[in-house]
């Protein structure tokens, strides 16, 4: 649900779309990236927390560095997301923005050394996370499964107590595009090796125009 003047509305039916797309990118892309990195998350950041922890003590500050960057790029890319704005055309530019981040990840793949390119993925897979934004929360949680099996759950207990019959719904096929897209991403890396995050790139660019051009012909049709 989204807050509008102190109302509370139901997230279109499209937002839903929108948001399960989406949500089948990011495990995509988390999928390429823990593959690529050993092991780290470009969506999750409390697998790299915990992984950032355990690499200080048992390895060093120098390993740790990477889990770390990874979690203050996806804070920056939510900062910049939020600072932005996600409401009309906007939305599309930050869309478009992760795409052209993702893209630029495959395109470094073919410098030597370059760990560092996964922070533009955090970065990108954070600004997604500001698409849905009310009373400054995010109200659907785009790239990160814990608050998505925690809605789930909730909805189960008001599904349990009568309160709700539908509610499940909506996290539980977001959670499964999620799983859905890591197991594509998963497949893709193993055709495609460094290129698998361009089909990525490319289903985010899409996105991004079509809402670019439904928010045009909508302004369109309110001033006819």
């Amino acid at each position: 649900m989204t807050r509008n003047g102190g109302r509370v509305r139901e997230v279109s039916r499209g937002g839903i779309a929108l948001s399960v797309a989406l949500g089948l990118i990011a495990g995509y892309v988390d999928a390429v990236g823990f593959i690529e990195t050993s092991g780290l998350f470009v969506s999750f950041m409390s697998g790299n927390s915990t992984q950032a922890g355990v690499e200080l003590w048992d390895v060093g500050l120098a390993d740790a560095l990477l889990p770390l960057g990874l979690v203050a790029s996806f804070v920056v890319g939510v900062a910049l997301g939020g600072a932005l704005g996600a409401h009309g055309t906007r939305r599309a530019w930050i869309i478009a923005a992760a795409a052209a981040a993702v893209a630029a990840t495959a395109a470094l793949a073919l410098v030597p050394d370059a760990a560092w390119r996964f922070g533009l993925l955090a970065a990108a897979m954070g600004a997604l996370n500001t698409l849905y934004l009310a009373d400054g929360r995010a109200r659907v949680a785009i790239t990160y499964a814990t608050g998505t099996l925690v809605s789930l759950g909730l909805a189960l207990a008001a599904l349990v107590t009568g309160r709700s019959r539908t509610a499940w719904r909506r996290p539980l096929l977001l959670w499964g595009s999620l799983a859905g897209g890591a197991v594509i991403g998963a497949a893709a890396h193993r055709a495609l090796d460094g290129l698998a995050l361009l089909p990525a790139a490319g289903g985010l660019a899409a996105i991004a125009i079509t809402i670019a051009v439904t928010v045009a012909q909508a302004g369109r049709a309110g001033r006819a």
